[in-house]
């Protein structure tokens, strides 16, 4: 169903435009604070503020969601005892892009720090191309929780699975040593995907990095290990370890809003190490 790849193809030349952000996470006192943010156009960062010890950041992107030629690259940095959340104003949108587009996050988590990367699902319209890529390094003792959801596109409007291309890379280090680096690829060349998906119109990848999820990776083993085997079930999900300080859990189902929904329920441990709940008043 979803196929490897090892390179991603070049972009043939078309108008561009270059969106690029760097944020800075840094500790004071009991508290982290955004003390660098700077955005270039399309791409905008909202810091809005919430009631626990993490700084929180939201980004969006002007004209609603990605178009032919766009780039766009965020540059984070967690300073060492620092707590960040990431996420999305909404769902990212990809529009119809013959010749692609692309998004890049780099990120950089120090000795005791805390990011949390978890954006609203991808969303690619008919004639969509898009590939994305994403990085993290780890130092000793950091901690990294991810989402990466994709969804069928508007199946409402009958554009389902409708893209021409989405390949996707993340590599994450813990110390200077690679602990997960996985790419793939959904494109119609290698077959139609609305059959090779199957009833499925939703995906989602979920990493637990490091010490500060260590009970919740336990507990979210768990509670996937108990889920029955139900023939042509709504939702299908897995776990598997990564070393002594990771888990990855992947997952499909048959509703987009149902798997999102499930994700945030397996990060319901969140709120707790944040001091607040991100998704309160999204509900």
């Amino acid at each position: 169903m979803i196929q490897r790849e090892h390179t991603f193809p070049a972009m043939a030349s078309t108008p561009r435009r270059e969106g690029s952000a760097r944020l800075v996470f840094e500790r004071v006192g009991p508290r982290t604070v955004v003390s660098t943010a700077l955005a270039h156009s399309p791409l905008r960062l909202l810091t809005p503020r919430n009631h626990g010890h993490a700084a929180w950041v939201y980004t969006s992107s002007l004209g609603g969601g990605l178009v032919e030629g766009d780039r766009l690259h965020l540059d984070i940095e967690v300073a060492p005892g620092a707590s960040a959340l990431l996420s999305s104003q909404g769902s990212t949108r990809v529009y119809r892009s013959p010749r692609g587009c692309r998004s890049e996050v780099v990120a950089r988590v120090g000795e005791g720090g805390l990011l949390a990367l978890v954006p609203d699902p991808t969303v690619c319209f008919t004639g969509a191309h898009f590939t994305q890529c994403q990085e993290v390094q780890l130092a000793p003792g950091a901690s990294l929780v991810l989402m990466d959801l994709v969804n069928a596109g508007r199946s409402a409007n009958g554009e389902r699975w409708a893209f021409t291309h989405f390949s996707s890379s993340l590599r994450v280090h813990q110390e200077g040593r690679a602990l997960f680096d996985e790419r793939w690829l959904l494109d119609p060349a290698h077959g139609p995907l609305p059959e090779r998906l199957g009833r499925f119109d939703a995906l989602a990848t979920v990493l637990l990095v490091g010490p500060a999820f260590a009970a919740a990776r336990e507990a979210l083993s768990a509670q996937v290990g108990r889920l029955p085997v139900i023939p042509r079930a709504g939702l299908v999900c897995s776990v598997s370890p990564l070393g002594p300080e990771g888990l990855v859990l992947r997952a499909a189902a048959t509703s987009a809003e149902a798997l999102l929904r499930s994700a945030r329920e397996w990060l319901g441990f969140l709120p707790g190490l944040l001091g607040d709940d991100p998704w309160a008043r999204r509900a």
